[in-house]
């Protein structure tokens, strides 16, 4: 295979959003190749000939005559070899790390994301099609991590630079996500109608209920966002729910202590009774760690199911906890308050 010139794929395909998230769009096809029944001194004399600029890659992929990845090279040992006889397949080391073209970025960018490599090869069906450098790979993480961002604020991401994005283009990437948010948080009001009479008989309950669903979507939003992130680089899978699940649970209950004696203080500075009190401090308590059994299953079944997690994650749950918390609520309401049994 000889040097080719072209740094990107055809900008005829540049157009195609899915293949945009794909790394065939990043990929380069400028490579130098070396064929494993070379000699060291012809593999030297092959590179020197294929060179056309200043980048020198640091390690050399080595193909058949067919085009099959069998290896890499690194380019201080083939400099440095003093038996020119000496074969390429004899210095050669195994691919570590390889992509496919097809494969999404949010694939790909886990298996790449803190490897500190400057080049990885692109294969298909075992051919060697092109190759992500060190400024591809900084760009693939780079997009991955600007949408990851993007989708966590309930927004498709941005097929051009933000600055270039037009009113309309944004209408359309946000208000799907909004209508659908806003469906979703209708069924509060359905709630609060189901308890109208609770809140009749103690219209102090209304004063807490911002307070409520408010601790309970930002406690499910710090750990969203962390699992996410954590998801994204492959530290957790849903083989380590489990461990994901202590972990938070057990945090959640130190945190639930917390709030809830502060959220105690509160209603008693207010004066609204020692009962609606307790009720405050109980529903703290019960949401925060309702929170963290929510936040840390549904991102990783939504990422079993192949749905990004990054899109639905922070405001779908804190919008299903809003409801939820209200149940909890006026639930432990009903068992505490003597009004109300």
């Amino acid at each position: 295979m000889t040097y080719v010139a072209s740094h990107t794929l055809a900008a005829a395909t540049a157009a195609d959003i899915n293949l945009k998230e794909t790394v065939a769009s990043y990929m380069s096809v400028a490579l130098i190749t070396l064929r494993r029944d070379m000699t060291a001194g012809q593999a030297r004399a092959h590179m020197l000939g294929q060179l056309r600029d200043d980048d020198v890659p640091a390690q050399i992929f080595v193909t058949d005559e067919s085009g099959f990845l069998h290896g890499r090279l690194s380019l201080k040992t083939l400099l440095t070899e003093k038996d020119d006889a000496r074969l390429v397949s004899a210095l050669m080391l195994p691919v570590d790390v390889s992509v496919e073209p097809g494969a999404l970025r949010r694939d790909a960018a886990p298996e790449l994301q803190g490897l500190a490599l400057d080049i990885v090869p692109v294969v298909s069906n075992g051919k060697l099609v092109g190759a992500l450098y060190e400024r591809e790979i900084a760009a693939l993480l780079r997009d991955e991590e600007t949408d990851d961002a993007q989708r966590q604020g309930a927004s498709l991401p941005l097929d051009t630079p933000y600055m270039d994005t037009s009113p309309w283009a944004l209408w359309k990437k946000r208000l799907p996500w909004l209508l659908l948010l806003f469906a979703a948080e209708a069924y509060t009001s359905t709630i609060l109608q189901v308890f109208e009479e609770q809140l009749e008989a103690v219209i102090a309950l209304a004063f807490f209920i911002p307070l409520l669903i408010g601790t309970g979507g930002n406690s499910g939003t710090q750990i969203t966002s962390t699992l996410v992130r954590a998801m994204a680089v492959g530290e957790v899978g849903l083989r380590n729910l489990g461990a994901v699940l202590r972990k938070e649970v057990t945090t959640s209950f130190m945190i639930a202590l917390a709030i809830g004696l502060v959220g105690l203080l509160r209603a008693w500075m207010l004066g609204v009774g020692h009962e609606v009190a307790m009720v405050v401090c109980l529903t703290l308590f019960a949401i925060t760690v309702w929170s963290a059994i929510v936040s840390s299953i549904i991102p990783m079944v939504l990422k079993k199911m192949r749905i990004d997690p990054a899109v639905v994650s922070a405001p779908f749950i804190a919008t299903f906890i809003d409801g939820t918390g209200l149940v909890i609520y006026f639930n432990i309401a009903k068992l505490v308050i003597t009004d109300l049994a």
